[in-house]
């Protein structure tokens, strides 16, 4: 591991931290468009290939809060490492793969790397000046986004240049040479949490998300209103009921309930919840619905290459906004520049629902998009890091980033049901279909916009009250541009 003589580097330190988000995020999105080859080339049927992308949400949606709680009591660095270690081997597995079984477990061990947010968060709370803080955290969260809809643009050209299977050898050689700078250059974790994982709320916690996920992605085959749905979403608010029971009770949460109750915590929860039913919603049908063929009326045709290069905008302006939203959201503050995203966000997904006879209105419209989920994401990272003490950082975000992908899995499942709801003769969805869902996604992002209102409000150069778990009272101050007024600082 890295010396504390090495600890000033703090931009080699997000280097490295920005290759392997970036690895981890490609690996969301490169498979999606190319899910019908890896089917037939792996002799299996279009319900049981849907899971090398389920299983992987599902084990991502565990292991994040786990590993971000885990490098909180362990050191980071190391289970930074570690974590791309697990993501290495799952995408050489996956590599591999003669059959579909294989496949999913391959996907599984993949999900494990889930861990590099909140442990990338943690790492920047304990490394960084605090006047790089924001900006470095802005752009790690935007990175998350911009690498899965890269994803996506890359997977035609990789596909058609080489085959699927470089899908996953090529993040594994990046994912391989960034745990080996993470060994050599991250510096010991300063901030630790002493203390043991509690395996109940963890067993509780992966129980009641299983039933969630397993429910919203089988909606649409088993129907929403199949017993077997019901029974799983019942069986989710059930096990999660006793999960957050199980936590407050707890001497040492998982995840601390009173730091979820936190104003600036739980708002900006409640907005990623929403912007990823959005996000992940478009990256899965907004391809489908330009390789549509033309003889539908509506349709694109486009390639697997060409319908990926529409999300490219996307990419590049949620990048590039990414970067510079922390000084943006210094000078008005964070809830302004969420706010701001939100209804960004709300008028790029009306393009989409009503702009279908020109290629050029659909870049328009995901070039807009990048700017108001950059915004959004980039702040709401900042503010989650901002309101929370060090020791927390890691499961903090990691909840956040965990939510975002819980949403995507709603808006995943809530837009097939809208697109598929009536089919044309010929077995495809009618345009009306994709209307009616990117409508609706764009109703999530307005309503994210009211969630928006509700976060604390923030003052450059404000105090930030960070509570633990122990001195709820006695609250540890720390002064961020653009922080976030959140409890109560009196004795």
């Amino acid at each position: 591991m890295a010396s504390e003589a090495r600890r000033t580097h703090h931009q080699v330190t997000f280097a490295v931290l920005a290759a392997s988000v970036t690895a981890y995020a490609l690996l969301q999105s490169l498979v999606t468009p190319v899910l019908p080859t890896i089917q037939e080339d792996l002799h299996t049927n279009q319900n049981t290939v849907t899971w090398v992308l389920t299983a992987y949400l599902l084990s991502a949606s565990i292991f994040t809060p786990i590993m971000g709680r885990i490098g909180d009591i362990l050191g980071k660095e190391r289970v930074f490492v570690a974590t791309l270690g697990a993501l290495a081997a799952g995408s050489l597995l996956a590599a591999l793969a003669t059959n579909v079984q294989v496949m999913i477990i391959a996907r599984v061990i993949q999900g494990i790397g889930g861990g590099v947010l909140p442990l990338a968060f943690g790492i920047i709370r304990d490394e960084f000046p605090r006047e790089r803080l924001n900006g470095a955290v802005g752009a790690i969260a935007s990175l998350t986004a911009v690498g899965a809809g890269l994803g996506i643009v890359l997977a035609g050209p990789i596909v058609n240049a080489l085959d699927y299977h470089w899908l996953f050898w090529l993040p594994m050689i990046l994912t391989i040479a960034a745990a080996i700078a993470a060994a050599y250059f991250i510096p010991r974790s300063p901030v630790r949490t002493p203390g043991r994982i509690s395996w109940l709320p963890a067993v509780l916690l992966s129980t009641w998300l299983i039933a969630l996920l397993v429910g919203l992605s089988q909606a649409p085959v088993w129907g929403w209103g199949s017993n077997k749905v019901i029974g799983l979403f019942v069986a989710a608010v059930v096990l999660a009921v006793g999960w957050v029971e199980v936590e407050r009770r707890a001497a040492m949460p998982l995840i601390d309930m009173k730091m979820m109750r936190l104003p600036a915590v739980w708002t900006n929860n409640l907005v990623a919840l929403l912007f990823g039913v959005g996000m992940y919603a478009v990256f899965a049908f907004l391809p489908e619905f330009v390789q549509t063929p033309k003889s539908t009326g509506y349709g694109f045709g486009a390639s697997i290459t060409q319908s990926g290069l529409i999300l490219l905008p996307m990419s590049v302006t949620m990048f590039l906004v990414g970067l510079g939203a922390s000084g943006f959201a210094a000078r008005v503050g964070g809830k302004a520049v969420v706010l701001l995203g939100t209804l960004i966000g709300t008028g790029s997904m009306a393009l989409l629902a009503f702009a279908h006879t020109q290629t050029w209105e659909l870049y328009v419209a995901t070039a807009v998009m990048g700017v108001g989920f950059g915004l959004a994401f980039a702040a709401m990272s900042s503010l989650i890091v901002s309101a929370v003490p060090p020791e927390q950082t890691g499961v903090a975000s990691g909840m956040n980033a965990n939510i975002r992908t819980i949403g995507g899995s709603i808006g995943a499942a809530l837009m097939a049901s809208v697109v598929t709801a009536s089919p044309a003769a010929d077995g495809l969805p009618k345009e009306s279909g994709y209307t009616n869902g990117f409508a609706m996604l764009g109703g999530a992002l307005l309503i994210a916009a009211f969630a928006a209102v509700l976060i604390p409000v923030t003052r450059r150069g404000t105090r930030i009250a960070l509570f633990t778990s122990d001195e709820p009272a006695h609250a540890e101050l720390a002064l961020v541009p653009g922080g976030t007024v959140v409890g109560d600082t009196s004795e």
